[in-house]
């Protein structure tokens, strides 16, 4: 028996309609091209009702197949990087168009104009987000001349809440009124805005608002909070309360402190029995660290590097990225191991304490220390 081309066409039409589920596959992947322009030739060659019966079919899946793309993004989004909880970053740039107003300048030179900053725009993000939850400021930095404002969503209805406000220009609004009442401006503030993930500028794609909230999920945080944000939330807080932050009582005129003891949380203390001196840092000092310190080991790597000059610049960051497999253990035992090989004779036990101490880890710097308070 001898198959013509029409016995094949028709064969063909006749699969792809017992499977309609084949069809919408073979129709998306070739995106009704090549496929399409072979089905309509088949059409004529075989007219049939089998013809008639799947072009009625083939209708359909094209109006089916037309929002694919825009629901294939929106189950994309509901993913999650890790299978952890759902999170994102995104950098928010600021630039004022009022003349006399630089918000860079502001943040940079003015302690006082650095808080009113950054509550115009703590403010803002709590307007656009739906409240104080879902959101944190990771670090406001230099983009000059954009201010740029790097934000960390740990919710997603908060992150397409903030997007949705951003499309429609709500971030704007409030942005604007804010600033003006917290400035006290004499005329209307204005702002020029840009939204980025990683390298996907949002504002191009605003009208796809499962994409942005994608783009948004894969460009994951690669920070902790900055200090100077920490510090900035604390006197939103105080000022929340309506309260002030207490003057320090004054004090006498300040006794040397004897080389074998050390002050700590305005106390001076000595060492045991078993350390009666400043002393280099021991092994078993770094196990302690090591152990206790957590995820808080780059604030205190931070604070030794003020006086350490092998832990300046991306040095933190690199341990963080070359040991991130060994966990937090390792990277905290590989940072003071560091200190130690880089300081020498001068990696003292003050030093680490010292760090701790500024990092509010006083009770990790008592347990290394073993210490008592002196009466």
């Amino acid at each position: 028996m001898t198959l013509t081309s029409a016995d094949v066409r028709a064969g063909f039409l006749i699969t792809l309609l017992v499977n309609p589920s084949a069809s919408l596959f073979i129709l998306t992947c070739m995106k009704f091209r090549a496929l399409f322009f072979l089905l309509i030739y088949s059409f004529h060659s075989v007219n049939t009702h089998v013809g008639r019966s799947f072009a009625q079919h083939s209708l359909a899946l094209t109006n089916y197949s037309k929002p694919l793309t825009s629901r294939c993004a929106q189950m994309m989004a509901y993913k999650t990087v890790d299978g952890g909880p759902w999170t994102g970053c995104a950098v928010l740039f600021l630039r004022s168009l009022c003349p006399g107003v630089n918000l860079l300048s502001l943040f940079k030179d003015r302690e006082q104009g650095k808080f009113v900053v950054f509550k115009v725009i703590k403010l803002t993000l709590t307007d656009s987000a739906g409240g104080l939850g879902g959101h944190e400021i990771l670090k406001i930095h230099d983009a000059d001349p954009f201010l740029g404002v790097e934000v960390k969503f740990n919710d997603m209805l908060a992150c397409r809440q903030f997007l949705e406000s951003y499309s429609s220009g709500a971030v704007r609004q409030s942005l604007s009124q804010h600033a003006g009442r917290l400035l006290t401006l004499p005329q209307e503030f204005t702002v020029e805005t840009q939204l980025k993930a990683s390298a996907h500028i949002l504002d191009l794609c605003l009208d796809q608002l499962e994409l942005c909230l994608q783009h948004v999920h894969l460009s994951q945080p690669e920070r902790l909070r900055d200090e100077e944000i920490e510090h900035l939330e604390k006197q939103l807080e105080i000022q929340a309360r309506g309260s002030e932050p207490q003057p320090d009582p004054p004090t006498q005129e300040e006794c040397p402190v004897p080389s074998h003891c050390f002050k700590f949380q305005n106390k001076v203390f000595e060492t045991s029995a078993r350390a009666a001196e400043d002393r280099m840092l021991t092994g078993g000092d770094v196990q302690s660290f090591s152990s206790g310190v957590g995820r808080q080991w780059k604030h205190v790597g931070r604070a030794l590097a003020k006086s350490c000059q092998a832990l300046k610049g991306p040095a933190i960051d690199n341990l963080a990225y070359e040991y991130e497999r060994e966990g937090l253990y390792e990277q905290a035992y590989q940072l003071l191991s560091r200190f130690i090989q880089a300081e020498g004779r001068a990696a003292k036990l003050s030093r680490l304490v010292k760090a701790l101490e500024d990092c509010k880890l006083t009770s990790l710097a008592e347990s290394i220390l073993e210490i008592q308070p002196r009466e």
